[in-house]
């Protein structure tokens, strides 16, 4: 059916499970799976695992493939699955888009190749070649930041003229003006087609017109992002703006040292997915405490869910004790 399914244009918010791991840095999927029901039973739109957020390159591939039919097979049916298949080549990103797709994906989400500066002309090449490969949805990914080169308006344009599974695109740009642009040209060609903001700046994304957005912080506030998303979504952007302002003193606050800065945010809001893997340094337990401290003043703790359970209420204790 695919992540659009027969509804048209899909819009939400898309769910970033991280990789859990135990104490030998070995992959916990018993953690894995509680991550994956607390993000569904929290109202996520969609999930998408591994993102950069997940370790995804610090994973082997056989690890990759066997979390991939874990993670359709821990969502159930209940939420659509993608499946970030990134590779530095072609070939790769193929092997492991068809192996979502075996395993009953949605979609993949596939971005710029790394390293390579591709130009223009190999970027369409490239998508070209995954998206024929699979019937499953694709989306593109653009990072330039990390990449040095971006989908833009014209390449998106392209690729939907090519590839009638080309359903969408995550923009971590965070350039208002491309994304605007991107979702100009590409809802002209393509009404149902999604432009997603990499985070969660779902009020200036939405108002002119995106789709949604990728989810950083989701698994540390899920119901204050969706507080956030039914404001913008209905169009209550005066009830919106205060919320999309605290969403992003949260990102701000996690941001360093990501993604070691939020698996410890896990870990105090009590749902440990343990450490990080070399390169990425865990958080000492200064810095620990220092971001245990900020959560409190930020209201995580009064507002948001303890434990595995999304549908828990807040702990007063907890809350009364923050700081």
């Amino acid at each position: 059916m695919g992540l659009f399914g027969s509804t048209g244009r899909f819009r939400g918010f898309f769910g970033t499970p991280l990789t859990p791991f135990d104490d030998d840095l070995q992959v916990d999927r018993d953690a894995y799976v509680k991550h994956v029901r607390f993000m569904v039973d929290a109202g996520i739109s969609a999930l998408c695992w591994p993102m950069h957020l997940a370790e995804s390159l610090n994973l082997s591939v056989d690890e990759r493939t066997e979390l991939a039919k874990l993670t359709v097979d821990a969502a159930g049916g209940d939420v659509p699955v993608t499946i970030h298949t990134s590779a530095p080549g072609t070939d790769h990103v193929i092997e492991l888009s068809r192996h979502a797709q075996s395993v009953g994906a949605d979609g993949v989400v596939v971005t710029t190749p790394y390293h390579w500066r591709s130009t223009p002309d190999a970027l369409e090449a490239h998508f070209t070649a995954v998206g024929q490969a699979i019937d499953i949805d694709l989306l593109t990914y653009s990072y330039p930041d990390a990449m040095q080169v971006e989908v833009d308006a014209a390449l998106a344009a392209r690729l939907i003229e090519l590839l009638p599974n080309y359903r969408g695109t995550k923009d971590a740009s965070y350039d208002m003006q491309s994304f605007t642009e991107l979702c100009r040209v590409t809802s002209a060609l393509r009404p149902d087609f999604s432009v997603f903001t990499g985070i969660e700046y779902l009020l200036p994304n939405m108002a002119v017109g995106g789709a949604g957005s990728f989810s950083a912080t989701g698994m540390i506030a899920p119901r204050l992002l969706r507080s956030l998303y039914d404001a913008v979504s209905t169009g209550d952007f005066a009830a919106a703006l205060p919320l999309q302002h605290r969403i992003s003193e949260l990102w701000f606050l996690l941001q360093p040292g990501y993604p070691a800065t939020i698996k410890a945010a896990m870990e105090i809001m009590g749902r440990p997915v343990g450490r990080t893997r070399l390169p990425i340094l865990p958080l000492d337990a200064e810095a620990t405490e220092r971001l245990r401290v900020r959560l409190g003043e930020c209201g995580v703790f009064d507002e948001e869910p303890y434990g595995w359970d999304a549908t828990a209420a807040p702990d007063p204790e907890r809350a009364a004790a923050r700081g």
